[in-house]
């Protein structure tokens, strides 16, 4: 009988992969990032036409002002926090679609429990998620700002100076509505792929061709459908000085005063850039659970899952 791997060796190679999928994904779309940032947090509000008008306008314009290094203006905070959010987000709901099938006696779970493994997931990631993501908004925005010298570091010692630990949870509510609903769409979808398209008689490069094609369209299908969510997250993190001049007293307030002052259409700011920046990051994680490196890296046998 095979030797049945331990559940510390399991979740080690999951937490392995989930962090090391976050570095190599967030390193390779970082750029179209923070076109996205930029974009999402133009509003007419200011006064005088938009600084950037599309997203190669915006994308030429960093590489032109900023140099090279400019497109990853705060990527430092969101490398240090990607390695605990993806392997929380990923680890939890491998965790949690393991226990769904093992409690219902089935390979496959339902439909429902692939939405309640996502829901799961997207609730944890949030203790990560919000703080990076406010640091990371700044740090992107910072060089909009004349004289703006402040570092991820300084920025989250002031906040908590000034607010204790809420100030560094700004925006928490929405971060929860855009990972949550993100979770529960994208997650069903790789998992009712994976059902549809993957064959026990694929090749090692066949399924991890198709693990690439599933999770890219589900990222970005979720990608879309949460963007209003996140430029919404954006403006209520917007906290550097001299960004905006509009301040929000919440989620509704947000959504009200962004309908009213923009248009509908402004909820989609940034969409495609979001949905080019998930559709490959999602893509490299569940990629590197497919392959398996930390279990190559640890010499564990996956067949002894």
């Amino acid at each position: 009988m095979a030797h049945q791997i331990s559940t510390f060796d399991r979740l080690k190679c999951k937490v392995f992969n989930g962090a090391f999928a976050g570095v190599v994904g967030v390193t390779c779309t970082f750029p179209l990032d923070l076109v996205k940032t930029r974009m999402q947090s133009q509003n007419k509000s200011m006064g005088g036409p938009p600084k950037y008008r599309n997203v190669f306008h915006c994308f030429k314009s960093i590489f032109k002002s900023e140099g090279p290094l400019g497109l990853y203006r705060g990527v430092g905070v969101n490398l240090l926090l990607i390695n605990p959010e993806k392997a929380i987000k990923l680890v939890v709901n491998d965790e949690l679609r393991r226990h769904f099938a093992v409690t219902s006696g089935k390979s496959k779970i339902s439909v429902k429990h692939e939405v309640l493994a996502g829901a799961g997931a997207g609730s944890c990631q949030i203790v990560i998620t919000t703080p990076m993501e406010l640091l990371k908004i700044q740090m992107q925005l910072a060089s909009q700002v004349e004289g703006n010298t402040m570092t991820a570091g300084s920025l989250a010692k002031k906040l908590f100076q000034e607010k204790g630990i809420k100030g560094l949870y700004k925006g928490t509510a929405v971060t929860a509505l855009r990972d949550v609903t993100f979770s529960c769409v994208y997650f069903p979808c790789v998992g009712i792929g994976t059902q549809l398209f993957h064959s026990e008689t694929d090749s090692k490069f066949t399924g991890f061709l198709k693990t690439l094609g599933v999770a890219s369209v589900g990222g970005a299908a979720a990608a879309g459908m949460v963007t209003p969510f996140d430029v919404i997250k954006t403006r209520i993190q917007t906290v550097t000085p001299g960004v905006q001049n509009v301040t929000y007293s919440g989620v509704p307030d947000a959504f009200s005063k962004v309908i009213k002052n923009e248009g509908f259409g402004a909820l989609f700011k940034g969409c495609v850039p979001r949905m080019s920046v998930i559709a490959p990051l999602m893509a490299i994680a569940q990629s590197v659970y497919f392959i398996g490196v930390a279990e190559s890296l640890f010499g564990i046998n996956t067949a002894n899952y």
